[in-house]
This record gives C-alpha cells, sequence and structure tokens, in this order.
C-alpha cells in the first residue's frame, strides 16, 4: 500500500509511519548513546505502534518517517507541530545515515513545506551538548532566541529571510 507523502526532499520523501517502519524506527531510537539528546526513545515497540500508527495531526505533533527514495529505507523521522503562528521542528537521521547531509536536506525541505502552508516562524529545540543539531540549524540560518538547562530554542522567521 503506497502511503502520500506529506513533502519530498531530493533524495527522500517524508510519509507517516508504517508497521513495517517499526523495527528499523527501534534501533535507532533504543540505541542509548545515540539517542542521548532526544526525547521520545528506549520504548517497546507497543508504545511507539500507539505513537507512531495513530491518527496523529500536526496541530497535536506528529511524527513522520523518513524514506530514502532510492530504496524505500527509513532513515530517520521529523517532528511538527503546529502552535498558533509558529511550527515546531524536531528531526533525528538514523547512526547508519549521519553525515551524508541528509538532515540538512530534509530540514531545508521541511522549510519550504511549512513555508507553502504560510507566514509562519519556525522553531527547534537542540540541547545545549549536541553540537553538530546547533550547527545544523544556523548553517539553516536559525537564529538562537532562548535557553535553560534543557534545551536552547531557535527561530527561523520568513519576516526575515528570503529563501
Amino acid at each position: 500500500m503506497e502511503t502520500a507523502s506529506v513533502f519530498t526532499s531530493e533524495r527522500c520523501l517524508i510519509r507517516p509511519f508504517q508497521a513495517t517502519d517499526l523495527d528499523d524506527f527501534m534501533s535507532y531510537r533504543n540505541n542509548s548513546e545515540w539517542m542521548k539528546y532526544q526525547y521520545f526513545k528506549g520504548r517497546t515497540k507497543e508504545e511507539y505502534e500507539e505513537v507512531l500508527l495513530a491518527d496523529s495531526s500536526i496541530e497535536s505533533g506528529a511524527q513522520f518517517a523518513i524514506i530514502r527514495k532510492a530504496d524505500q529505507q527509513l532513515i530517520g523521522d521529523v517532528y511538527i507541530k503546529k502552535e498558533a503562528d509558529t511550527f515546531w521542528i524536531g528531526y533525528t537521521v538514523s547512526p547508519a545515515f549521519k553525515r551524508q547531509g541528509y538532515a540538512y536536506e530534509i530540514v531545508r525541505a521541511l522549510i519550504g513545506w511549512i513555508r507553502q502552508q504560510g507566514d509562519y516562524s519556525i522553531r527547534a529545540g537542540a540541547a545545549p551538548e549536541n553540537v553538530a543539531s546547533i550547527r545544523l540549524l544556523e548553517k539553516l540560518r536559525f537564529s538562537k532566541v532562548g535557553a535553560n538547562e534543557v534545551e536552547v530554542v531557535y527561530l527561523w522567521d520568513f519576516a526575515n529571510f528570503s529563501h
């Protein structure tokens, strides 16, 4: 069964999760070293099924699968939540696909998709120690707007950038 994608990038499509994605999802989400800066980890297959395979909306927050077009392989996931005039985003790439430009490509495509929805600001949080994620957000022209002991919050505002 083919599921419609939410958006696509050059090498990937982003779509709702399917049951066949769960084993690959668990392999990186339950990798405690790789996921040390992330939430939503270390759960059972049933707990992931309950969240990932349920009908969810972007307004309440939804997790989507990142699928590599070339071989239909799950390579990561994105989280999208719309709150008033802001979209909150999160992203994770499996360690098997790190340092290949996928996170940059996906977040850039996600920015484009959000822009098609209207004039929204985009926020993303990263643990202060998560240097790779912070560098990615800065490369994509997000600005640091706040911080606490848990995360640094970054903002991408359409009013300030032309893309």
